[in-house]
């Protein structure tokens, strides 16, 4: 089942006075539900542009984007919504926010809409710790977590709202080698435990290696 879809995405920015530079020319991305993608490409190819209309955060100048059956370009969308509820995010600096334990962390997102978790959420963030095996650290605060730790309190705080996609930014950009491996290995097991539907944006051919497909972004196309 098709779960989201790009069509016909063009993305131009202005470079000076009277130069355009066209970062995205008519690209197309169609991915199914469960799908693990890899998007590679070198610095500048526009992975970014890319990862940020996916996540609503840019919109393109043409094209249009459906995920679960909803066109998110069209007028009128609650596009901070999508961005809760449907969407996750894994940035490479993780972005935890220091006065909050781990626990509080994971549970942000739910506070967007509400004062405080529900037990059924807290539930939730506890089975997720379990998953990514960082229990031992709901109580601790972000400068007291290791590199690979944070990594996993942002992967649980992705998913706290069952995200129908999940979007990971170079998830591994700041990591030793061996967290780093750790990171996307975690990202393959919540692939194929909870079938969440994951596009990863990395510039490592050996990270982009564990997802079941992988596309390069060349001149500004999927290839």
């Amino acid at each position: 089942m098709t779960i989201l879809k790009l069509s016909n995405i063009s993305k131009y920015f202005q470079d000076g006075k009277n130069q355009v530079n066209t970062v995205l020319k008519g690209l197309d991305l169609e991915v199914e539900k469960g799908e693990f993608i890899a998007i590679k490409g070198a610095s500048g190819s526009g992975k970014t542009t890319l990862l940020s209309i996916l996540g609503t955060l840019l919109n393109p100048d043409e094209g249009t984007y459906w995920l679960e059956g909803e066109e998110l370009l069209a007028k009128g969308v609650d596009k901070f919504k999508i961005r809760n509820e449907k969407i996750g995010f894994i940035f490479q600096d993780h972005r935890l926010l220091p006065q909050y334990s781990a626990l509080e962390n994971i549970l942000l997102p739910v506070l967007a809409y509400q004062n405080e978790a529900t037990e059924k959420e807290i539930e939730y963030a506890h089975e997720l710790m379990k998953l990514t095996h960082i229990e031992h650290v709901a109580n601790q605060y972000p400068r007291t977590l290791s590199g690979g730790e944070a990594s996993r309190v942002a992967v649980c705080r992705a998913l706290i709202m069952r995200p129908a996609v999940l979007l990971a930014d170079e998830p591994t950009g700041q990591l030793d080698m061996s967290n780093a491996q750790n990171v996307i290995a975690l990202l393959s097991e919540i692939n194929q435990t909870l079938n969440t539907t994951i596009i990863m944006v990395t510039h490592s051919a050996e990270m982009a290696q564990a997802a079941k497909k992988i596309v390069t972004l060349k001149n500004g196309i999927l290839q």
